[in-house]
């Protein structure tokens, strides 16, 4: 397990050994596409990471935060702490390799058998902007940190985690060093999630107050995301890409969008949301599908025109999940994000974007019709009336509908999922949905639902089901964890966890046993 010493609080930051150099292909083939200015990314070498990258544009890494990778083709020191509740030990978690993903399998063995939290998320760069729980602000009492295991992601081929944020979660550093501020320039990016949002403040990565306070218009300079419109008109239905400088989220100077066609990301799983800001007199926005394609600029222009931002009055702490004051109604999801000193090159963007998308976020597990955490599944019903029918999520509720090989793409991401051990019980399975990162088939009310994990001993007890050979003698039934008389069954199209008779019309002892009789089946997405 890998160790590193902490820092006391306000303690100078201890210098680390420099980076080492990027390949001369990878610099040459930059410098080439910043000269000719093609706005394409340049043919940097494999290992080239965001942050090389960034650096050889000239804009280093003054940040560099991930749960899932390197952000550096030579890190090789710990990715974030965890902290399990048992008996409140601590440990941290590292790449396989340098330059690689998260090993979240030590994870898994030392939370075994009991729930950890991330305590902290360490920087990679030589900054040692290391971010930590958030303490009480202005606008929300202490936080609490995120359960370790609410994301679970495919990355690089290798199954991982990410950083879960429900109302209430949020880390920050206000004792930074080589953060923008007063003015100073800077770039930013993360990769979160289009389909785990709300519309409360603030769902934040960037540059925020350093006594968690709002001190005013400027003094924050962090990317948001969310279905919050600050400034009307917004456009469509978001989430959108906006700039939380304080007092406001903006998409242009004047605040609302100028930008008709800016009606959001929709619900993609995976998001690239850039700002960037010279600290003066522009500042622009940027998002991509983190799974494929380039960046499109949403904005780039002056400043917000009212007082206070021209120039930028930024303090220099970082804050993810929360806004300056420690505003935290917000959810949101967080793979990886950096900034940067001084304003990247659009040049440089493309190729941070390129590398985002080689990650292949969400991509296959490898692992396909079987009841073993990280293997892709569609649960099909047996019931004579419905043998073509398979469990999907819609409007968050789970049903059963006809799935077809000429069914639509939506349709069958709908009717895939990712085996996960059992959230409250490792010898059960829990069931998350490959197209809603983090979210998670669990019963409420005897319905059965599409929520996101917000780590609550309910949840998970909510949302694990343990596998028995199928009540009708054909294939798999489901009884939940904390109903253990109830299993997952079909009525009426709907799905609920249902006994053998009852009050209910659910609980109907009419074809009970093939209803909650499920064939585990390849899944329907590739």
């Amino acid at each position: 397990m890998l160790s590193r010493t902490p820092r006391a609080p306000g303690a100078p930051r201890a210098p680390r050994t420099p980076r080492a150099l990027l390949s001369l292909l990878a610099v040459c083939a930059t410098l080439a596409a910043l000269f000719l200015g093609t706005g394409a990314p340049p043919a940097a070498a494999a290992s080239s990471l965001p942050c090389d990258l960034y650096a050889a544009a000239g804009t280093p890494c003054v940040a560099a935060h991930s749960l899932v990778r390197s952000l550096y083709a030579a890190y090789n020191g710990p990715l974030y702490q965890v902290q399990r509740a048992k008996d409140g030990a601590k440990t941290n978690i590292g790449p396989l390799s340098a330059g690689g993903y998260a090993d979240a399998a030590a994870q898994d063995s030392f939370c075994s058998g009991t729930t950890c939290v991330i305590t902290e998320i360490y920087d990679q760069s030589p900054r040692h902007n290391d971010l930590t729980i958030e303490g009480a602000g202005g606008a929300g009492a202490a936080d609490v940190g995120a359960p370790a295991d609410a994301l679970p992601v495919t990355a690089g081929g290798h199954q991982v985690y990410g950083l879960e944020i429900s109302a209430g979660m949020g880390y920050r550093d206000n004792s930074t060093s080589g953060v923008a501020v007063n003015g100073q320039a800077e770039g930013m990016y993360m990769v979160t999630s289009g389909t785990h949002v709300n519309n409360r403040c603030c769902f934040d990565y960037g540059n925020a107050e350093t006594n968690n306070m709002d001190t005013g218009n400027g003094h924050m300079d962090a990317i948001n995301f969310g279905t919050e419109c600050w400034f009307s008109p917004c456009y469509g239905q978001g989430p959108w890409v906006q700039a939380d400088l304080e007092n406001g989220l903006f998409q242009s100077d004047a605040g609302y969008s100028k930008n008709t066609a800016n009606t959001g990301t929709g619900p993609l799983p995976f998001v690239t949301a850039l700002l960037k800001n010279n600290g003066q007199d522009h500042f622009a926005l940027k998002y991509g599908n983190a799974q494929s394609g380039g960046l499109t600029t949403t904005y780039s222009g002056g400043e917000p025109t009212a007082g206070g931002y021209r120039p930028m009055h930024q303090e220099g702490a970082i804050v993810l999940g929360t806004g300056g004051d420690n505003s935290n109604g917000s959810i949101g999801s967080f793979f990886e994000g950096v900034m940067t000193a001084g304003i990247p090159t659009d040049a440089a963007d493309n190729a941070v974007q390129a590398n985002v998308v080689s990650v292949g976020y969400g991509g296959p597990t490898g692992s396909t019709g079987a009841l073993s955490p990280g293997s892709e599944v569609s649960l099909r019903a047996t019931t004579s009336c419905c043998t073509g029918d398979y469990v999907r999520h819609q409007n968050d509720a789970a049903v059963i509908s006809p799935v077809t090989s000429s069914s639509s793409s939506l349709d069958k991401n709908d009717a895939t999922w990712i085996v996960r051990r059992g959230l409250a019980d490792g010898s059960c399975v829990s069931f998350e949905s490959r197209n809603y990162p983090g979210d998670f088939l669990r019963h409420s009310n005897y319905r059965v639902y599409r929520q996101p994990m917000d780590g609550t001993a309910q949840f998970r007890a909510d949302a694990t089901f343990c596998p028995q050979t199928g009540k009708s003698g054909t294939g798999t039934s489901f009884a939940s964890y904390n109903y253990p008389t109830r299993y997952l069954r079909h009525y009426d199209h709907n799905l609920y966890i249902a006994s053998n008779g009852g009050a209910n019309a659910f609980d109907s002892s009419t074809s009970w046993t093939a209803d909650v009789s499920w064939v585990v089946a390849a899944p329907w997405a590739p």
